[in-house]
């Protein structure tokens, strides 16, 4: 299993460090014919506006989206998650191109400048229940995002509290009011869709490997399943009768074969039954 890891600006070296004490390669990627070497992507922490600047400077944009879209297995942290999410507010004139794919609205720099960093313990139930460990992962937050609302297809998989009138952004489902706020709201810091993980911190900064654990066995699972459904076999039998002239197509989708008939002529199919494998 080789992971590719977007090697632009940030924290690449050291998630490629993390990668090499689970005994797992990482490789620098930098240009878009290398994503075709690798079977899951980690985007990095850094200074995000940079890392677009350079992505499209190098083409990078198409073969991201094309990446995320095959439904190979993309993490980004800090500056990835902002990379990956289809929704950012708190951006500097002009925004920054963004990758998409995740459902949700990502405030930039929702915990303030460089000099607000901090780390904290962040309740992490599902990364326990998956890799075992402490109940709480030590978070490194760097001039760190945060996610405001997410889509129904989103799983939230850890927040932090902050104080409500920390909250910079309004919307339908985030609402506060400085005058008249709780002491206390929580902000999401780690989401996953599909084939996407996110977090807002530096797993990578830690000497805990849990995350990078967990990444690795998103991927182990995704690539079984592609597995699975490009080996199962499917016949389709055609009789012999009169029918239209139809162009046939094929799908294997969750095990299941659909046959689709588009256009028009007559024609007629003689002989014995005809087969098609898949």
């Amino acid at each position: 299993m080789t992971v590719g890891v977007l090697a632009l600006q940030g924290s690449f070296n050291e998630h490629i460090a993390a990668l090499r004490r689970l005994g797992v390669q990482g490789i620098e990627i930098r240009k878009a014919e290398q994503l075709l070497t690798v079977s899951s992507l980690i985007i990095p922490g850094g200074e995000s506006t940079t890392m677009a600047k350079l992505a499209e400077y190098h083409n990078l944009f198409p073969a991201l989206r094309e990446f995320v879209k095959t439904g190979k297995p993309v993490w980004g942290t800090c500056a990835g998650l902002i990379f990956l999410a289809d929704r950012a507010v708190g951006q500097k004139e002009g925004g920054q191109e963004l990758v998409g794919g995740l459902d949700c609205t990502v405030h930039r720099n929702f915990f303030g400048s460089q000099i607000q960093s901090f780390e904290a313990d962040i309740s992490v139930p599902l990364l326990t229940s998956k890799e075992g460990g402490a109940e709480t992962f030590r978070g490194v937050f760097i001039r760190a995002p945060a996610v405001l609302d997410v889509g129904p297809g989103v799983e939230v998989l850890a927040h932090y509290p902050v104080p409500s009138n920390k909250v910079l952004y309004s919307s339908s489902t985030v609402q506060i009011q400085e005058e008249d706020a709780l002491p206390e709201t929580k902000v999401i810091v780690a989401v996953k869709q599909r084939n996407l993980l996110a977090t807002a911190f530096h797993p990578e900064l830690t000497a805990d490997t849990r995350w990078h654990s967990y990444f690795m066995k998103m991927t182990k699972e995704m690539e079984q399943g592609a597995s699975s459904s490009s080996s199962s076999s499917t016949i389709v039998s055609v009789e012999e009768t009169s029918v239209e002239k139809c162009q046939i197509l094929l799908m294997v989708l969750e095990g299941k074969c659909k046959l689709v008939c588009i256009s028009s002529t007559q024609e007629s199919f003689k002989g014995q039954k005809n087969r098609t494998r898949l």
